[in-house]
């Protein structure tokens, strides 16, 4: 897995925070499991039920030590959320999400939760799906090369 890092980006590897001081190229040799930056979703973004369930989700990716706890209460948030939401788009991506989460996948149900937010927007009549962002920083302008994320093989 090969990952381009602009000037003080931010990467989360296993659980630990690397930020670089110039423009680089990291390729993963072995498994493991990262969170670029900007899909990092800070505490006092976790504004909606979603968000505040994939900050839970987050935690279980970037520290591992606290994911006893961070997974108690991604399940309470997803039951409260199961129990309490009608919309059948959402609740599908939960049950989704939540396969993930029991597959050790948390990478890839943070992107499913991401892809509820629009949904969630239109129930709580919030904000537009473009608004919904995880992170308010837009993707740079000419940035030809996807940045991804998730576990390397």
């Amino acid at each position: 897995m090969h990952l381009s890092l602009r000037a003080g980006e931010r990467v989360y590897v296993n659980g630990a925070v690397l930020r670089v001081d110039r423009r680089v190229s990291l390729e993963l040799l072995n498994e493991a499991t990262f969170l670029l930056e900007h899909h990092v979703l800070q505490p006092e973004q976790a504004t909606t039920p979603l968000r505040q369930l994939y900050f839970a989700a987050q935690v279980l990716l970037m520290d591992p030590s606290r994911a006893p706890e961070a997974r108690a209460l991604y399940e309470k948030l997803h039951a409260g959320l199961m129990e309490a939401l009608s919309n059948p788009e959402i609740r599908e991506g939960l049950l989704a999400a939540s396969a993930q989460i029991v597959a050790g996948r948390p990478f890839e149900a943070l992107k499913l939760i991401r892809g509820l937010y629009a949904a969630e927007a239109a129930v709580l009549g919030g904000p537009s799906a473009r608004e919904a962002a995880p992170h308010p920083a837009a993707r740079p302008p000419g940035r030809s090369v996807p940045r991804r994320a998730g576990r390397a093989a």
